[in-house]
């Protein structure tokens, strides 16, 4: 695995513009579920990990955290089945709660949407999502996104909880990579 410096070709999102637009999310959250006994955020892993922790340090309101593996992507895919498979599913009852579902990207919207599906299946009091980063461009269905950190291009993005081939999860800010000095796993 290269060095992340050798395939970075630019930051897109600086640590800082992350965690004050974060911050505002956060705000927004507080302000909207004021009023909440059962806010409960699901949070999607892998990548969401490290918005939902920093998200979470801004909460004011009481809230629980549970979490969800989500995947449509089979082995050897590179595009979505458009069917969620479930590999970690909630231990919470969400019937009759404000749920929050924290996810770290939406491209396709495939995954979210069956995801959604799911959830709203079980009888929450209501539904919502907060996203990361949003690549609106690349939307094949619906997603309903009321907390939205950053509208971002068709670009292939890691760090900050976003994987290249698993690594680089643990970078402080968000990059786009160089395919043309990016060696992966692409096969």
């Amino acid at each position: 695995m290269q060095n992340y410096q050798a395939i970075l070709k630019k930051t897109l999102i600086t640590k800082e513009q992350l965690q004050v637009r974060i911050q505002e999310l956060a705000e927004e959250i507080n302000h909207d579920y004021a009023g909440s006994e059962g806010l409960l955020l699901v949070c999607v892993l892998r990548g969401a990990i490290m918005f939902l922790v920093d998200l979470t340090k801004h909460l004011t309101i009481k809230h629980m955290v549970d979490f969800m593996a989500v995947s449509s992507y089979g082995v050897g895919r590179r595009s979505s089945s458009g069917q969620a498979r479930i590999s970690l599913d909630l231990n919470t009852d969400i019937r009759g709660r404000d749920v929050i579902v924290v996810e770290d990207i939406i491209d396709s919207g495939q995954t979210l949407h069956s995801l959604l599906q799911l959830l709203g299946s079980r009888g929450p009091k209501s539904l919502e999502v907060c996203v990361l980063l949003d690549k609106v461009e690349r939307r094949e269905v619906n997603i309903p996104v009321k907390y939205r950190g950053f509208v971002i291009d068709n670009e292939f993005v890691f760090g900050y909880g976003l994987d290249l081939d698993e690594y680089y999860r643990n970078l402080n800010f968000v990059g786009v990579v160089d395919l043309e000095k990016y060696q992966g796993n692409e096969g």
